[in-house]
């Protein structure tokens, strides 16, 4: 259980209290989306991509995941293709992961600001946000694991909320309660494992714990 009046974990009174998230398999489902641009990629460039690979490990740099699949001299061309690509192809098919817009209500309700940080890159970040109207005050991207510590400690980021175990970096990094929900490649007991200090099983169950965290 995790203790609000351990010294190591902030209190979410008092100025400036925020609350970060992850983007991608936390606010937004984008696994249709990121599939359907490893799936044109693969037709222009004739290489097999198996998406559903690629889809088991969404959260880490661009390219990490393209090192899988073409030699080091190529990946830098096809991050750009993939950037070139996104806007058209990933973007219409973003979806909203269940609960996010209820728990970027919740951060409203009990008087905080709401900071997304993201390993996807800026402009995307950007586009994802606005295309899915997420009530956000800033939005960051091109950050993964603990790197995000920075932006998120500069905010007032009191706890950060992410899938993967790079959001537990994260939240470390910066001192936040990291909370972990099992919507990505990592289950309940795997968040746990790794020392995540809450693990929800959705957005769904935020709401609540926010509530009980900002009345402690």
């Amino acid at each position: 259980m995790l203790d609000l009046d351990s010294p190591k974990i902030p209190r979410p009174d008092g100025a400036g209290f925020s609350v970060g998230f992850d983007l991608d398999l936390t606010l937004a489902d984008t696994r249709a989306a990121i599939a359907a641009v490893y799936t044109a990629i693969a037709a222009r460039t004739g290489v097999a991509i198996d998406t559903d690979l690629v889809l088991q490990r969404i959260g880490p740099p661009l390219e990490v995941e393209m090192a899988y699949w073409f030699p080091s001299e190529r990946v830098p061309a096809m991050i750009a293709l993939y950037r070139e690509i996104y806007p058209d192809v990933a973007i219409p098919a973003t979806g909203l992961m269940p609960g996010a817009v209820a728990a970027l209500e919740a951060v409203r309700a009990v008087g905080g600001r709401v900071v997304v940080v993201s390993g996807k890159n800026q402009r995307d970040t950007e586009r994802t946000v606005s295309f899915l109207g997420l009530d956000v005050d800033i939005a960051v991207g091109g950050l993964f694991g603990a790197d995000k510590g920075t932006v998120l400690r500069e905010h007032g980021v009191r706890a950060y909320i992410g899938d993967h175990t790079g959001d537990v970096d994260a939240a470390r990094a910066a001192s936040a309660v990291a909370v972990g929900v099992a919507t990505g490649a990592f289950d309940s007991a795997a968040l746990t494992a790794y020392g995540a200090d809450v693990v929800l099983p959705d957005l769904n169950a935020f709401p609540g714990w926010l509530a009980e965290f900002a009345a402690a």
